[in-house]
């Protein structure tokens, strides 16, 4: 049977979406220790994207955990589940052509793979906070690290659970040296010829 109205056949791409955006689709993939900076240095450059006129999304443990992937816990098998569907659903954003902003653990570099195959390598950005475990620890207004120290808290990453530095990140920012307008300036070096649209920002 022929199709009444065959225009309507197919979605509209990517680049239909990108052009009407006037920008390209990129994941920007935050990894490091809690208490590193990831969430305070993607809200800053989400705003200073905005600035510019750029369409952003954060994806973090607050909007996850308490939606999409509220029934996981945090053992082996719900780790990786966690980050393979923040992959997917970063997928979804990219391919409509938004800046997603990821900032999580992530702590092995077989979970940031995953997360880089299901996205795309050539839309996945991967940023190394760099902090130190001393610094994080300092920070720690939660008393996260003290309890994890204690034992109160299992399997805490950079405690009781090991993380792995990323091999080759795109950019790697520590925080107990640069300040947050100093770290979110050196992404936006990376970022915005990424996000081009004909030469065009």
């Amino acid at each position: 049977m022929e199709h009444i109205y065959p225009i309507f056949d197919k979605m509209l791409t990517r680049a239909d979406k990108e052009n009407l955006l006037g920008q390209r689709g990129l994941m920007v993939w935050f990894t490091g220790l809690s208490g590193s900076g990831k969430s305070t240095i993607a809200i800053a450059l989400e705003r200073e994207l905005q600035k510019r006129g750029l369409l952003c999304r954060i994806l973090d443990g607050d909007n996850i955990r308490s939606g999409i992937n509220n029934n996981l816990g945090f053992s082996e098998e719900d780790r990786i589940e966690n980050i393979r569907r923040i992959a997917e659903v970063g997928k979804l954003f990219v391919d409509t052509g938004i800046i997603t902003i990821a900032a999580f653990i992530s702590p092995n570099n077989a979970l940031r793979e995953m997360a880089a195959n299901i996205i795309g390598k050539n839309d996945f950005m991967e940023i190394y906070v760099s902090t130190p475990l001393e610094e994080c620890e300092r920070r720690d207004v939660k008393g996260l690290y003290a309890k994890a120290r204690r034992g109160e808290i299992k399997n805490f990453t950079g405690i009781s659970a090991p993380f792995e530095a990323p091999v080759h990140p795109a950019l790697s920012i520590d925080t107990s040296k640069l300040s947050v307008e100093e770290s979110v300036a050196e992404l936006l070096k990376l970022i915005l010829p990424k996000i081009r649209i004909n030469g065009i920002l």
